[in-house]
Parts: C-alpha cells; sequence; structure tokens
C-alpha cells in the first residue's frame, strides 16, 4: 500500500505543479503589458542594457518552449511570448535572458550544470535500466547475484549525476528569475502591479524545478536502500 500511495504522489504533484503554471500563465498572457513591448523587444533590450550583442532572440514553436541554447547563444521563446505585449510573456522572456546573463557573466553554478549534463543524460537514460538487470540476476540466480548487486549500484551512481542535476538546477532558475525581476523593474518595462503578476508567473515556474527535484532525491533514496539490500 505504502508503494502505491508513493507512485501516486511522484506522478500527482508535477501534474499538480504543471497546471499550476499553465493556469497562472494563461491568467497573465491575456494580461497586456503597460510597455507595449513583445517578448522579443523585452529580451533585446534587456540584452542591449547588459552588453550582450552576441545573443539572437527567435522564435520557437511549441507551447511554453521557451528556453536558452547556450551553444548557439540563442534565446528562444515560444510563439505568443515572442509576439504579443503580455505581462507573462514579458516574465518568461526576461527569465532566459537572465540565463544569458548569467552565461555572459561565467555564473558558477551554470557553468557546473553544464559539465554535468553529459553524465545526467547517461544517468536518466541508462540508471533503471541497470537497476531493472540487476534486480532480476538477483532474484533468478545465486550465481549472478554479486553480477546483479554491482549493476544496481551502477545504476545508482548513474542516477545521482541525474539527481545532482536537479539539485543545481534550482540555483540556476532563482537566480535567473531574480535578475529577471531586477531587470524589468530597473528597465521600467513593468508597473507595480505587473511586477507582481510577473513574480507569480515565475515563482509558478520555479516551483516545477522545487517539485521535480524532490521527487528526484526521492527516488534515489528509494534505489540507494535497494542496492544496499542487495549486497
Amino acid at each position: 500500500m505504502g508503494y502505491i500511495i508513493y507512485f501516486v504522489l511522484i506522478m500527482l504533484i508535477p501534474m499538480y505543479f504543471q497546471a499550476r503554471v499553465k493556469s497562472t500563465y494563461n491568467k497573465y498572457s491575456k494580461v497586456r503589458s503597460t510597455s507595449g513591448k513583445s517578448g522579443r523587444q523585452v529580451a533585446e533590450e534587456i540584452l542591449a542594457a547588459n552588453g550582450i550583442h552576441d545573443v539572437q532572440v527567435i522564435e520557437g514553436q511549441g507551447f511554453l518552449s521557451d528556453h536558452y541554447d547556450p551553444r548557439s547563444k540563442r534565446v528562444v521563446l515560444s510563439p505568443s511570448n515572442f509576439r504579443q505585449p503580455s505581462v507573462a510573456g514579458t516574465a518568461i522572456a526576461a527569465h532566459e535572458v537572465g540565463h544569458a546573463i548569467q552565461h555572459a557573466t561565467g555564473y558558477g553554478f551554470l557553468k557546473f550544470r553544464t559539465s554535468l549534463l553529459p553524465l545526467a543524460n547517461l544517468g536518466t537514460s541508462f540508471s533503471y535500466l541497470l537497476i531493472m538487470i540487476g534486480a532480476v540476476l538477483t532474484s533468478i540466480s545465486s550465481t549472478g547475484g554479486g553480477i546483479g548487486s554491482l549493476a544496481i549500484w551502477a545504476g545508482v551512481a548513474l542516477m545521482a549525476f541525474a539527481v545532482l542535476f536537479s539539485i543545481v538546477t534550482l540555483p540556476v532558475e532563482f537566480d535567473a528569475s531574480k535578475r529577471a525581476m531586477q531587470q524589468i523593474q530597473a528597465l521600467h518595462m513593468v508597473d507595480a502591479q505587473e511586477y507582481r503578476h510577473a513574480k507569480s508567473v515565475l515563482s509558478a515556474a520555479a516551483m516545477t524545478y522545487v517539485a521535480a527535484t524532490a521527487i528526484a532525491v526521492a527516488e534515489f533514496v528509494r534505489m540507494f536502500m535497494l542496492a544496499r539490500s542487495s549486497d
């Protein structure tokens, strides 16, 4: 019964926070910003104000597909945020430029997260596979128990990199949001009420990262205990 409750929780918690993000975004994407600037204009103005001239702002595809690509130095905004002058679009565009500012200034946590990415991808792709193989070997053969335990521990080790990546993502995202709010206030892109609304949009988005990290840590602890029991 405990496992059932656990799996229900790790499914429901992300769904709740994703729904909250969509709800908050949908609410404030309909509120036109008094600046009248589209997300593209907001992003370009913040980049220019920070002396960053080698980052492009381009239109992406898909709902809330906004991101900063440090490899190509591009701020990619979803179509509605790229084109429309909304409070939500202003907040999200400023947040993505916050990552560009981190990149330009050599923000430590961003550099560390980038260096973790290859290992984190391996952990995401292969950790559960190794753990499952190890569990099967341990259960079906006494001679395969040692190999099975080794496979489980290898999977747990790979998972650790994915979990660490998730943990390091938190200060990166919170710092980008902090920079975003400072920029839109300093450049007078929002009034006092819009500032609060923009903060609500970014706070809702930040909670999805917090929830994802909490679940990742919980899963890692569960797999770690499984590995210990296999010895």
